[in-house]
Order: structure tokens, then sequence, then C-alpha cells
């Protein structure tokens, strides 16, 4: 296989191409960049600092890469951003580094999906197959887990945790950490229940399912504290496997609080 690059585009020769890349019209790649194999960048993909894209992934026109974080207290010290393999990254997808003062590096895992316009800060942490709807806006240092799925044209705190599974609805303003498998609405959001939709698609067991609404109705009830309630969930359910990922999400909270239902929170 060999690769093949587009007369007006721009290569810096230091940059490392893998086979079978194909880079298209006017699209510029610097001197740090690295292209896995079958990488294609449709036209005007602009990508520079230490920037590594693994294989199969596709950039259609105006995804921007590298630049420096909008961070005011980055140093202009060496950051970089990590993507795993077979990412969709549509027009006008911007994602930035690490800083120099926090975490250096960026990172997107394996079969993850950004839509049009979608921006992911500095220090962002995605697991794999995560989808990012359109005109969604991440910022610095958010988590997100795998299989999560963010609505369009949401916005997401800084330092904000979204949990493995969980689902953010369209034009949601989250600011509070949301828990594994939870389903987040609204402005600011609330917790609106699971994301039963997603786990019926993904194939989870209905058992497993079952129990997971029945952990979440204790967990968020009326009754008691939210301590009080997550230790009676943690002792009933700690050998349910999904019920305990949540409820070791909620114990290493730390930037933020949790989301909370409107009514339950206490």
């Amino acid at each position: 296989m060999t690769v093949t690059v587009h007369p007006s585009a721009h290569i810096n020769p230091k940059a490392e191409l893998g086979n079978g890349v194909s880079i298209g019209p006017l699209c510029v790649v610097g001197p740090d960049v690295r292209l896995g194999k079958n990488v294609e960048l449709v036209s005007q993909v602009n990508l520079t600092g230490h920037t590594v894209i693994g294989a199969d992934c596709k950039l259609y026109p105006f995804v921007s890469m590298g630049h420096p974080p909008q961070d005011f207290k980055h140093k202009g010290g060496p950051v970089s951003i990590t993507i795993g393999d077979r990412c969709v990254f549509r027009e006008l997808v911007n994602i930035h580094p690490g800083t120099d003062t926090g975490r250096a590096e960026t990172r997107i895992g394996n079969d993850c999906y950004f839509m049009v316009g979608s921006h992911l800060a500095h220090e962002g942490q995605v697991g794999d197959h995560v989808v990012i709807s359109n005109g969604a806006q991440i910022g610095g240092a958010v988590t997100i887990g795998d299989h999560a799925i963010l609505g369009g044209l949401c916005a997401v705190h800084q330092h904000t945790r979204i949990g493995a599974h969980a689902f953010v609805g369209g034009m949601a303003t989250v600011t509070t950490d949301v828990i594994p498998y939870g389903s987040v609405i609204g402005n600011t959001a609330h917790l609106a229940g699971l994301n039963v939709i997603g786990l019926k698609r993904r194939g989870f067991d209905r058992n497993a399912v079952r129990d997971l609404r029945s952990a979440y109705r204790l967990l968020f009830a009326q009754e008691g504290t939210f301590a009080e309630r997550l230790e009676d969930t943690a002792h009933i359910y700690k050998d349910h496997e999904l019920v305990m990922e949540i409820v070791g999400f909620i114990r290493n909270q730390n930037k933020r609080p949790i989301c909370m239902p409107h009514t339950g929170a206490n």
C-alpha cells in the first residue's frame, strides 16, 4: 500500500504517515503528527502539535487538532493528543491537547464518532465507542466513559465526569457528574432515570437491567439521606457488577457533585 497526498496539501516531511494514508486537498499536517495506517483526511484538515491518530480514522473538512489549549494557565510546554483506531471526526470538529499545568495529554479511545461542530477541550479523556453529537461543547479535563452518548448542542462543564453508557440529552447543560448508565436532560441538567434504551440496544441481560432499575429507585428514593441510601445500595447489591460500578463512581467523586433527579436529592 502507498500513501496518497493531494498536490495542494502541505505535509511536513517530519510527519509520520502509515501505509494507506490518504490526504486530500488543502490539508496541513505538522512535523510532530503521526497518522496510522489507512487514515483518511478528506480535505482542508489542519493537524499540528504532538498529535497521534490511530488506524482507519477518517477526518472530514475543517477538522482542527493540536493547536494550543484555551487555558490561560498553559505556558507552552509539551502537550499532546492521542486518538485510537476507527474514529470519525465530521466537519468542523475541534480537539485541543492537554496543558502543562494539569494533564499533558488529551486522549480519545477507539470507535468514537464526533459529529459536526463538536469541541473537546484540553485534557479531555474519552473512552471507546463514544458518540458526541452535533455542536456538543465539552469543557477542559472532562472524562467520558465507554459507550456514552452526548446529544446535540449540549454543554459539559470542566472537570465533569460522564459515566459509561450514560446518555446526555440534546441542549442539556451538564454541571455535575453523570452516573454510569444514567440519562440526564435539561438546563441545568438533572437525572431523568437510566439509559434503558441504550442498555437494551447493547444487549444487556434483562435481569441485570431489572436489578439496576431497582437499585436506582433505592438510591434516589425520598427516605433518608443520600449517604445512607448509598450505603444501603452498596450492601444490598454488593454482588451486582453494574450497580457497584455506579456506587464506585459516586464514591470517587472529586471536582464535581453528582447529578441528581429533581426530587430525592439530599
